[in-house]
């Protein structure tokens, strides 16, 4: 399967010509004045922006929520991306994994999680996976190809929303999901080649063809985070031959050791590693404590204690690609920039997970340092999340520079940071 070009949703041009702009918002004029004196407030979870891009609407003669894609700065009024539409699955499913991550969720929350849910079923096609956007006038965006109805990110993540959402739902929704949950695993079963051992060579390194999008860890780290809990829920053995099928993978695309960069980093697809989705060592670490995988378990914290402390050593990255020489690899292609909420969530998530299972205080600390990009600890000296609005700005574009916006994914991936560090684990 062709690998969709999957990237962190922004609308490039518009979105570089607000991160230019001279006069930043208000918010953002404020240079961090200290992260030890901000700490305290400065990651405070306020889901006040989350709230602001969500809305209902009727949807084939039922009511449903859906969250805005693009939230615009100054004003942060809602936007369109014209060949894609105006609210997605792939956003809707992180939000309800947001929120049923919340403790004892109230009947504004739980209310919130059945009609989010509703809009995801809605967007499952007749062959069981899911379209991804909605246009504004209703109806589903059949064609683009970041919304075909096919084994890619959107149909991955539904799956983990949906599985997230079930102990919320009234009886008939949750009836409704596991069944579309049920059909989805199916299809996964069917379509993903678990029995087989294929690999290709790029740049000299060997990469598994048996994940999503053949060697796509970084997909395949999604796929994960759905069927552990959907495993957990029928213990099924197909799924859970899957689940430990697809963390071989993950295990096979680690590169590098303690001493040796790049450090023990899982590759997010073919010789390319990007910060975005990068989740391979989160999903090892609860597939691992799940299955009883060690192996999984092991890899996800060499690249915990090794990577992470390297990218912070380094002031990050948001991606490199990687060729094997003889002597050690080479990074023919390499950036700082952007790097985003959707980028250090992953990592957080891993190091409080990690942390939960092994109670080794460093785990922790990693957690906090990444955290800390957040509150201003990064290249632009200003905080990217905003604790009075609940708003993380759609990421640093370059030095110094903040894109101002406030996107559904920016939003909801700050808040799984947020979540993380406050010791909630995520479902």
């Amino acid at each position: 399967m062709a690998r969709t070009a999957k990237t962190p949703r922004t609308r490039s041009a518009l979105l570089l010509a607000l991160a230019l702009i001279g006069s930043p918002t208000p918010a953002l004029a404020r240079p961090q004045s200290g992260v030890a004196a901000t700490e305290k407030t400065a990651l405070r979870r306020n889901l006040a922006h989350f709230d602001h891009l969500y809305a209902e609407r009727d949807l084939g003669g039922e009511r449903v929520g859906i969250l805005h894609i693009y939230s615009e700065a100054p004003d942060y009024r809602f936007a369109i991306e014209p060949r894609e539409g105006y609210t997605c699955v792939d956003d809707v499913a992180r939000g309800i994994v947001l929120l049923a991550a919340t403790p004892r969720p109230d009947a504004h929350r739980r209310r919130q999680i059945e009609m989010l849910t509703r809009f995801v079923l809605h967007m499952q096609a007749d062959n069981g996976y899911f379209h991804n956007f909605l246009w504004g006038d209703g109806r589903i965006n059949r064609d683009y190809r970041t919304s075909l109805a096919e084994l890619n990110w959107w149909s991955l993540r539904a799956l983990w929303g949906l599985e997230a959402a079930l102990p919320h739902l009234s009886p008939d929704t949750a009836k409704r999901a596991r069944a579309a949950t049920d059909r989805l695993v199916a299809n996964l079963k069917r379509d993903l080649p678990v029995s087989a051992n294929g690999t290709v060579r790029v740049a000299n390194l060997i990469v598994p063809t048996w994940l999503p999008l053949e060697s796509g860890a970084d997909a395949g780290s999604t796929a994960l985070l759905g069927l552990v809990p959907h495993y957990a829920r029928t213990r099924d053995p197909a799924t859970a031959k899957l689940i430990g099928r697809i963390g071989d993978g993950l295990v096979m695309m680690q590169v590098g050791d303690a001493k040796r960069f790049p450090h023990g980093v899982h590759l997010s697809w073919r010789n390319q590693w990007h910060a975005w989705g990068n989740a391979q060592a989160y999903a090892l670490l609860r597939a691992g404590k799940l299955l009883n995988r060690r192996d999984f378990i092991d890899s996800a914290l060499l690249e915990v204690d090794h990577f992470y402390p390297y990218l912070l050593r380094t002031e990050m990255r948001s991606s490199f690609t990687l060729e094997n020489m003889i002597d050690g690899f080479a990074t023919p292609e390499h950036q700082r920039f952007p790097q985003i909420a959707y980028g250090l969530a992953p990592m957080i998530l891993a190091a409080t997970e990690a942390y939960r299972q092994t109670g080794q205080p460093r785990h922790r600390t990693t957690a906090q340092a990444l955290g800390r990009w957040f509150a201003g600890t990064n290249d632009t000296r200003r905080p990217v999340y905003d604790p009075a609005t609940g708003r993380t700005y759609d990421g640093i574009v370059g030095p110094g520079r903040i894109n101002p916006n406030a996107g559904a994914e920016s939003t909801i991936e700050g808040l799984f940071a947020l979540t993380a560090l406050a010791g909630t684990p995520l479902p």
